[in-house]
């Protein structure tokens, strides 16, 4: 499953996976007990695959932040948890990604990502590289 079809949903924890549309909406399920929700336009609501951290040069796709965590990793979960203190979560964070912009990324923002990147891995989906058909059809 690709991050587009991974939501974060303002004021409810974990994350959801996008189920349908509706016209007032749409219907997630959630990845942390697999209840159904539905959520209406008003909601502040987040797709994966839209979110970027700050760095000191540009902005990184969330997908390449947990490809390196992945990679970190060695394609487990991560070494710390994101109820650990802020110190040791800034610290983390800076082993994965040396050049992120301390003053714009937030300790309840890294909080976030290794929340996510382990929902995402207890739910199977480690998948963080980006579908492309011209890298594709260059291995082949």
């Amino acid at each position: 499953m690709a991050l587009d079809k991974i939501l974060s949903i303002g004021g409810k924890p974990g994350l959801y996976k996008l189920l349908t549309q509706t016209r007032t909406g749409f219907v997630g399920e959630s990845l942390l007990d697999g209840k159904r929700v539905s959520v209406g336009l008003r909601n502040n609501v987040s797709v994966l695959s839209e979110i970027a951290v700050y760095t000191l040069e540009e902005e990184v796709p969330l997908r390449e932040v947990f490809q390196k965590i992945k990679t970190r990793e060695n394609g487990g979960k991560t070494s710390v948890h994101h109820k650990d203190d802020k110190l040791r979560l800034e610290e983390y964070f800076f082993e994965v990604l040396p050049n992120y912009d301390e003053d714009r990324v937030y300790p309840s923002d890294i909080k976030k990502i290794v929340q996510w990147y382990n929902i995402l891995h207890d739910n199977g989906i480690v998948d963080f590289s980006e579908k492309d058909d011209a890298t594709n059809s260059e291995e082949e």
